[in-house]
Parts: structure tokens; C-alpha cells; sequence
């Protein structure tokens, strides 16, 4: 019996050991294409080292990133796009930067400090848990016949469009990084971006832009619609909007001028004789 509740209290204690000593990584967001920064300072958990020896990693991809002094390493795949400013390291900020996110670079970080320990080994002390989410972008559009769809590709990264037409259940390729201009598809040769010329009907639908990894990038559904009158949501430009704003005020003015001129006349005045 004693030997059975000593092996209970064990278990107990070693229970509450482990979950003290659970990473509480701090919720970060962010959509593909933006930069981003993993907050980390380490000054509540060490005094002033000797030379900052700064450690990142996550839970699929071992070591991200790390400095010491002039010294940087950047794992595959995040190669030009991490950093840690020196300038701020010193002073406590050993927040990690991440320039062009990725839908890949979704998940959890951990950031280390590399210092002296007992007979010059070296050893490293945690100093923040990051969970990073990385969403995709999802817009709508409404286009008139005959108007432009401009497809923005976010990244350098994306490397394929497809399309589902409106009524339809199969994708199919639109454009291929690497692809020449054709007569409705142009791709700036300055942005990330294409244009979809001459919008009719059947364009209408939802467009997909992907990465390497297949994975979306953006979403787009697009409407090809008339207005009421007949008009495209793009036929109308601003002076038209202007001119509209103006025979709506002078129409207001005469409609008041006419009430009062109908006020007046209705009005009789008395006979004195």
C-alpha cells in the first residue's frame, strides 16, 4: 500500500513539474506577402551577455536563424528573408523579422540565447515561444463586360493561377510563372500582377493564386455584372459621378422654388373694401 502511494505522489509531482515548464508561445497573425515580427527581448531572463549569441527555431524546421556578432545563418527556404536588427540586440530586442511570410512559415518558434556556462561550456537559455498563423487573401471583385480583372500574385513565390468558371467543378491552369503575354493575359513586367482584359460573362467565378507548394496565396470571386441602366460598375468615371451630384441639386432647387411659387399664390389676401 505504501509503496503504491508513493509511486502515486510520484507521478503527481512529476505531472506538475512537466506542465510547469510548458511553452506558452505567444498568438502572432499575419497574411501572405506582409512582414512580420516575432516579438522576443531577453533582458527579463538574463543580465547583460558578455556578446549576444541569438538563437530562432521552429517545430519543422530545426534551426531558422542565428547571429552571433557579424555571424548569420539562415536555414533553406528562409534564405533573405530573416533577420534580427543588431542594432536593437543589444538593447534587449532579439525580435525575429520575417520579410515575404509564407503560408509555409505557419507555426510554432522558440528563441534561445547562447551563453557561458560552468568551465566555459556553452549553454542555452529559452527566451520566447511564438506561434505564428499565416492566412491567405480572400477578396471579391465586380467588373463590367469589356472591363479588367487585375490579379495581384502577392509574392515572388506564387507560381500558378487557376480557375473555376461559375458554374463549373474543374480548375483549370490560367497562367504559369514563366508563361508569355497572350492576347487577354498580361503580366506586369515591374509588380506582381496580371491583367484579365475583355471581362465577359463566362469569366466570372473564383480565381486561385498558388504557391510552389500548390497552397493558396489569394482568393478572388469574381462578378461580371449590367447596373440597372445598362452600365458596367466601371463605365462611369468621376467627372460623369459629379455631373450626376450637380443636376441633382439644381433639379432640388427647382422643385423648391416651385413649391413656394404654389405656397404664394394659394394664399389669398383679404379684401379691405
Amino acid at each position: 500500500m505504501n509503496r503504491s502511494w508513493n509511486l502515486l505522489c510520484f507521478l503527481i509531482v512529476s505531472l506538475a513539474d512537466s506542465s510547469s515548464l510548458t511553452t506558452h508561445f505567444l498568438p502572432v497573425t499575419c497574411k501572405v506577402g506582409e512582414q512580420v515580427v516575432l516579438p522576443c527581448s531577453w533582458k527579463p531572463r538574463l543580465s547583460a551577455p558578455a556578446s549576444c549569441h541569438i538563437q530562432w527555431q521552429s517545430t519543422t524546421t530545426a534551426t531558422v536563424f542565428e547571429q552571433q556578432g557579424a555571424r548569420r545563418w539562415q536555414a533553406e527556404g528562409y534564405s533573405g528573408r530573416v533577420e534580427v536588427p543588431e542594432e536593437k540586440l543589444g538593447s534587449g530586442d532579439c525580435s525575429l523579422v520575417i520579410s515575404d511570410v509564407q503560408i509555409t512559415d505557419t507555426g510554432r518558434y522558440e528563441s534561445f540565447m547562447v551563453v557561458d556556462g560552468e568551465r566555459s561550456r556553452k549553454t542555452r537559455v529559452f527566451i520566447q515561444g511564438v506561434k505564428l498563423s499565416v492566412f491567405d487573401r480572400k477578396i471579391q471583385q465586380a467588373r463590367g463586360p469589356g472591363g479588367n480583372l487585375v490579379l495581384d500574385l502577392v509574392t515572388p513565390h506564387s507560381v500558378r493561377v487557376v480557375f473555376q468558371g461559375r458554374n463549373s467543378s474543374e480548375w483549370t491552369q490560367l497562367w504559369m510563372k514563366g508563361d508569355s503575354d497572350s492576347e487577354r493575359l498580361e503580366k506586369d513586367p515591374l509588380r506582381e500582377q496580371l491583367t484579365l482584359k475583355s471581362l465577359q460573362r463566362p469569366d466570372e467565378g473564383t480565381y486561385k493564386v498558388l504557391d510552389q507548394h500548390g497552397l493558396a496565396v489569394s482568393t478572388v470571386q469574381l462578378t461580371v455584372q449590367l447596373t440597372v441602366h445598362g452600365e458596367s460598375p466601371d463605365d462611369r468615371g468621376h467627372d460623369e459621378m459629379e455631373n450626376e451630384i450637380s443636376g441633382d441639386a439644381v433639379r432640388s432647387s427647382r422643385s423648391l422654388l416651385l413649391l413656394c411659387f404654389t405656397l404664394v399664390t394659394s394664399f389669398q389676401i383679404p379684401r379691405l373694401f
